[in-house]
């Protein structure tokens, strides 16, 4: 099913099970995969692991077969998460086995949409960071909503941005669960 639009602060009907969410940065080495397990993480701690999918992909094709950032692999575990990846770039032929695309910036957002177009399909496109609470009311896509990446940065960048996609993770959950439970 697709929803025409996905507003924070409520859904206009439920959604078809599993709902499938792809997560999706430049390289998915850096912020999709912290997105994609943090994601998981929140989804299994409120039960919906049979009703909510997520994965994740990239843009682009350098690192195609590598796993995630060293970076991204230790700020996750000193925070607690896990992950098994490795990086994926995305397709049009994605996107019909996709509910939601979940970008990390405005960069992302116009690569994707052009993506979405060729395909014909009508999956969700958002911006990870519409779902964090504190930055409702700002109007997608929109720089202020980026999640920066990380991937030159120090580890003080990294549990930046993964500090950023928790917020948007609990605020996602928050308004899927009554739709998919």
């Amino acid at each position: 099913m697709w929803i025409k639009h996905l507003s924070p602060g409520g859904y206009p009907h439920p959604v078809t099970t599993p709902y499938r969410i792809t997560i999706i940065c430049l390289g998915n080495i850096c912020r999709s995969p912290i997105g994609e397990a943090v994601l998981r993480d929140r989804i299994a701690e409120v039960g919906l692991t049979e009703q909510i999918t997520v994965d994740s992909a990239g843009t682009g094709d350098w690192h195609i077969g590598q796993g995630a950032n060293a970076k991204s692999i230790t700020t996750l575990n000193q925070h607690g998460y896990q992950l098994d990846h490795t990086a994926r770039q995305i397709t049009p032929s994605w996107f019909d086995a996709i509910d939601l695309a979940l970008v990390m910036d405005t960069n992302n957002y116009t690569d994707v949409a052009a993506l979405i177009k060729t395909s014909g399909s009508q999956v969700e496109l958002r911006m990870m960071r519409a779902f964090d609470p504190s930055l409702s009311g700002i109007i997608e896509p929109d720089p202020a909503l980026d999640v920066p990446d990380p991937y030159h940065g120090t580890m003080e960048d990294f549990t930046t941005v993964l500090t950023m996609i928790e917020a948007a993770s609990d605020g996602l959950v928050t308004e899927l669960a009554p739709r998919v439970s």
